[in-house]
């Protein structure tokens, strides 16, 4: 296919060069984009912690709920790192398979476990009508379908709402990909370019996964020295941390006149440009086993770990093991969580992540040499 494409000279022939790179990197396993896949989730997994004890065990506790208040925004922001990691890796994917593959792949990747999470979710909300929004057969078949940001509806299961906006990106990045690289076609392309300008614009806080997409055409290459790219990327970590830790950005258009937001946003992008690079700091604090580990169940991690933090919670209130020591309390609790979350989430990455993707394509999800 690739000779096919090369040998077809077109006034998109650059266009096309540049986006063939990127294949011939695909096979490339970034142990930063991987690892940061692990740091996403844990901070989701910890907002949750942090926040829901905030608002169900400890909410009268003004210092606790204010002390909280910045690192449960950060663990919030996790979710645009997930979009930004995504731009990055799904594009070469976009590009090495065919539609039927690549819609074949992503299908099995992520949707079992979200079915299996989502009916978990239908089931105890149909017998404790604990979100009564979501109880009802509009909310469920939009939920089950994506299409819950075209019917207003709300996902279904806790978390999975970044998920209807994953899909899209899969779609269009697809589209984008077809007409404008493997079967070039001026009016097709400009159909999908222009629809996918239109979705960015009614939903901007796709501009994360845009931005991860252009990384990886245009980012492979940075010429500065070691020492300089590290110094940078250290001081942008710390500088992506700050502004995300200032509130919870939507971004929806008025958001991009919060210096906070737009800070939070750079840095983000940014910060990520020079930690994809072999060289960068992040890479050689993620090169270990757990940092590999907890950046393979992540998916797993992100959409079931709420589950395991009800159940913790309910037990710790049973046994009346919140205390008046609030800081002792939450570490041991916070532990406890991470622990069973860990546990569930391993056992749902090989039964429904690894199983019905290995059993199809005879490959495992990640892998050192190539492509998810």
């Amino acid at each position: 296919m690739v000779d096919e494409i090369l040998a077809r000279p077109s006034a998109s022939e650059p266009v096309r060069r540049v986006a063939l790179n990127s294949v011939e990197k695909a096979g490339e396993f970034n142990v930063a984009a991987h690892g940061l896949r692990g740091l996403a989730s844990i901070m989701v997994l910890g907002a949750h912690i942090l926040g829901g004890t905030a608002r169900h065990i400890y909410p009268a506790n003004e210092s606790y709920v204010h002390a909280i208040e910045a690192p449960w925004f950060l663990g919030v922001f996790g979710v645009k790192l997930f979009f930004v990691i995504s731009g990055y890796v799904i594009l070469p994917s976009a590009l090495r398979y065919s539609i039927q593959e690549f819609a074949q792949r992503r299908f099995l990747r992520i949707y079992p476990l979200f079915f299996v999470a989502s009916v978990v979710f239908i089931t105890l909300n149909y017998l404790t009508n604990e979100y009564p929004k979501t109880n009802n057969i509009e909310s469920i078949v939009s939920g089950l379908l994506f299409i819950n940001l075209f019917t207003g509806t709300e996902q279904l299961t806790p978390n999975a709402w970044s998920l209807s906006y994953e899909v899209m990106f899969y779609a269009l990045t697809c589209w984008v990909v077809y007409t404008s690289v493997k079967r070039p076609n001026t009016v097709a392309a400009a159909l999908a370019w222009a629809v996918s300008l239109v979705f960015l614009a009614v939903f901007p806080i796709s501009i994360f996964f845009l931005a991860g997409a252009l990384i990886r055409l245009f980012g492979s290459r940075i010429t500065m020295g070691t020492a300089v790219l590290r110094t940078f990327e250290a001081t942008l970590f710390f500088a992506t941390a700050y502004s995300a830790s200032r509130g919870v950005f939507d971004y929806t258009l008025s958001d991009f006149s919060n210096p906070a937001a737009l800070g939070a946003l750079i840095f983000t992008v940014s910060y990520f440009w020079l930690a994809v690079d072999p060289r960068s700091l992040t890479s050689i604090i993620f090169n270990n086993k757990f940092s590999k580990y907890i950046g393979a169940i992540s998916y797993s991690l992100y959409l079931v770990h709420p589950y395991a933090y009800y159940f913790v919670r309910r037990v710790f209130i049973q046994l009346q093991l919140f205390t008046s020591d609030v800081w002792l309390s939450i570490a041991i609790f916070g532990l406890a969580v991470f622990v069973a979350s860990v546990g569930l989430s391993h056992v749902a990455h090989i039964l429904l992540e690894r199983w019905p993707y290995n059993w199809y394509f005879h490959q495992r999800v990640y892998r050192t040499n190539s492509v998810e």
